[in-house]
């Protein structure tokens, strides 16, 4: 309801000279145009201290991805498919935390909670689009892993540069089309006097609550769309490593198959750590009635905070050429300093 809507309909406010009506007439008339991002109810007396961890996994995530996206820029034996998907993986995960950490600090130190109906709704799409993408690349990872174990032989021919790239558009043109209609969605939506969004960012569940209008249709596309992200992308995932784990177990030495499983351990700890918070969130937003809000809050920020901070650290320590090309950079730096 708009201030006109409440001069309009209640014209004898207007003679009632009172200033608590007057507040309450533009804090009306505001609620369309802003929000109000309530951090993490429950423990608001703690805002100061969590602001300590949101920015430590922020700063890993830019320092760590940055410095995945140089080495593999720099060094030409990195130029594979494997190391482009890690590039993309690292870009798309600087996006990610991107997205929603600056906010979050402000609410934490600065306490600047109010937000813009325009800016949430570009939040909101940049963070479920990077999400889905980022689900999508591990898909595509997976595929990777499948063909250089699977099928070596063809790992040049299948894997090309050409189809690198268009499978990372692919994903990109996915996530772009399967988050406009919720954007559309959320603007034909009647917001009245609720705008305190229970979040630390804007989230499509947490706005589409807030709705004064019939919003049924923004739930069944919000959970089909998730649903079927989710199915799909697990479902592909599963098929490649059960295809995977079938070749490495044919392999006649152990040497030889703890080799493979290895080449395959630093993805499997990023579709952990991506999959696991983000599915709980997903459960808690609605089955979770009994689950503390404050819970579902921290592991909802979790998923779009810890994976961009780990993944570098992950794939740093577990792929080979970039643990080497990092220690072979240090120890020379440091030889080259004590000749000088």
């Amino acid at each position: 309801m708009s201030t006109e809507s409440v001069i309009l309909y209640f014209p004898e406010l207007l003679v009632q000279n009172s200033a608590p009506i007057m507040h309450l007439i533009n804090m009306i008339g505001q609620t369309l145009s802003s929000f109000f991002l309530i951090g993490i109810p429950g423990l608001e007396e703690f805002h100061h201290w969590l602001g300590i961890p949101v920015l430590l996994l922020y700063s890993l995530s830019l320092l760590g991805n940055c410095l995945i996206i140089l080495i593999i820029r720099l060094e030409p034996s990195l130029h594979q498919p494997m190391y482009f998907f890690l590039c993309m993986l690292a870009l798309n995960d600087l996006a990610l935390s991107s997205s929603p950490a600056p906010k979050m600090l402000s609410i934490f130190w600065l306490d600047d909670h109010d937000i813009g109906f325009d800016a949430c709704l570009v939040q909101l799409c940049l963070i479920h689009t990077f999400s889905i993408i980022e689900s999508a690349l591990l898909v595509a990872m997976a595929f990777d892993r499948y063909v250089a174990i699977c099928q070596p032989l063809h790992y040049t021919t299948i894997l090309t540069n050409k189809v690198v790239v268009l499978m990372g558009l692919v994903a990109s043109l996915r996530a772009a089309i399967v988050v406009f209609p919720c954007i559309i969605l959320i603007k034909r939506l009647t917001f009245c006097t609720k705008n305190i969004i229970h979040h630390t960012y804007c989230e499509h569940m947490a706005m589409v609550k807030l709705a004064c209008s019939n919003a049924i249709i923004n739930r069944i596309y919000g959970i089909c769309v998730a649903l079927s992200v989710v199915v799909l992308d697990m479902g592909l995932i599963t098929m490649s490593y059960a295809r995977i784990l079938q070749a490495v177990f044919r392999l006649s030495s152990n040497k030889a198959q703890s080799k493979a499983l290895g080449t395959c351990a630093a993805h499997v700890c990023a579709i952990l750590t991506t999959y696991v918070p983000a599915l709980f969130s997903f459960l808690t937003h609605r089955i979770g009635t009994k689950v503390s809000p404050s819970i579902h809050i921290i592991f909802a920020s979790i998923y779009l905070l810890v994976p961009p901070a780990v993944n570098p650290l992950v794939y740093g320590a577990k792929t080979k050429l970039i643990r080497d090309w990092v220690i072979f950079t240090l120890f020379s730096n440091k030889e080259t300093v004590a000749k000088q």
